[in-house]
């Protein structure tokens, strides 16, 4: 199937890619219900304009915009928050109460970003970060329920892979908005078999345990669907639950033994390198023929965040 920028899902639901470094990395969510609208994750500040266009297309007005909503506050979700923010003025922002005064001050988040990646490839890949004023900011704790027009919107802590992360569930489609919680599953990796499923332990707040209670959470819903961030919808989700919990432990594993053979100097290298034989060898198991660039293409950014916040939470289990 070609890719689409905008695709129309189902239950009032369109799936926006966000444009961020390549197709089908990124999406982000509009939602309807009756008259108001929502937009869960944002993509990056790059993202807004492919936003904006996509309501003026519809003749959505922007007054209609009632909520904008990121599953947690990492770049690739919630970078456009303030620009959207910004477009929409009688939406208001919710959000994680451990996420809240990133969004209101984003000036930590964009050094950390800074720091790694400098200043042209900040500009190029986030263009900015916008603060949000405060009173335009409602935080919300577990089990909250909000009304989105006629559609009811529970939301779950969910930590593990951040603990400024909530998931969304929605009764009108029996589905959840998951942010990372439920991994990574990119399109080009489908084969006969289905979905390939990862899961993301980019750092630097991976903690394993709270992430496989929070996927067993999920789950214990007896959702029909997810919409992943990282990308797209997926359904039937309770097989690839289950092997996202065993693929979990098998990350774990991997950074005890590399860590256990790998002097200190040699550790993220190590790592990488052993995260790409695991994963490729499960994608030869699974069915994929793509050649090991095009893997390489797809996850090669991937692994390596994948590795450097399981070297995170090395030494701070070290420490701990």
């Amino acid at each position: 199937m070609p890719f689409q920028t905008i695709e129309d899902l189902h239950h009032q639901i369109t799936r926006i890619d966000t444009g961020m470094m390549r197709d089908e990395l990124a999406a982000c969510y509009l939602i309807r219900g009756a008259d108001q609208y929502a937009v869960i994750d944002t993509g990056t500040n790059r993202t807004v304009p492919i936003i904006l266009k996509l309501l003026e297309d519809r003749g959505i007005d922007r007054s209609q915009m009632r909520y904008v909503i990121p599953t947690h506050v990492h770049l690739d979700h919630a970078g456009g928050v303030g620009g959207l923010m910004q477009a929409l003025p009688e939406a208001t922002l919710l959000i994680h109460p451990r996420g809240a005064r990133h969004m209101i001050d984003p000036s930590r988040l964009k050094a950390g970003v800074l720091a790694v990646y400098g200043e042209k490839t900040f500009a190029e890949v986030y263009e900015d970060i916008i603060p949000v004023p405060e009173e335009r900011v409602r935080t919300l704790d577990d089990g909250a329920e909000i009304l989105l027009g006629d559609r009811r919107l529970l939301f779950l802590d969910t930590p593990g892979h951040a603990r400024h992360h909530f998931c969304i569930y929605d009764a009108a489609s029996n589905g959840i908005f998951t942010g990372d919680t439920f991994g990574l599953c990119y399109p080009p990796l489908v084969t006969e078999n289905g979905p390939f499923i990862l899961p993301t332990t980019t750092p630097v707040q991976f903690d394993p345990e709270p992430l496989k209670q929070s996927i067993h959470r999920l789950l214990a819903l007896e959702p029909e669907r997810m919409y992943l961030t990282h990308y797209g919808l997926v359904e039937n989700p309770q097989p690839l639950g289950e092997r996202l919990l065993t693929m979990v432990d098998d990350f774990v594993a991997l950074a005890e033994r590399v860590e256990a053979q790998t002097e200190p100097e040699q550790l993220e290298s190590a790592l990488i390198s052993a995260m790409k034989d695991f994963l490729f060898r499960k994608l030869r198991e699974h069915g994929c023929l793509l050649e090991d660039d095009r893997l390489m293409a797809l996850l090669g950014m991937d692994i390596r965040l994948n590795c450097q916040g399981l070297q995170v939470w090395l030494a701070q289990r070290q420490t701990a």
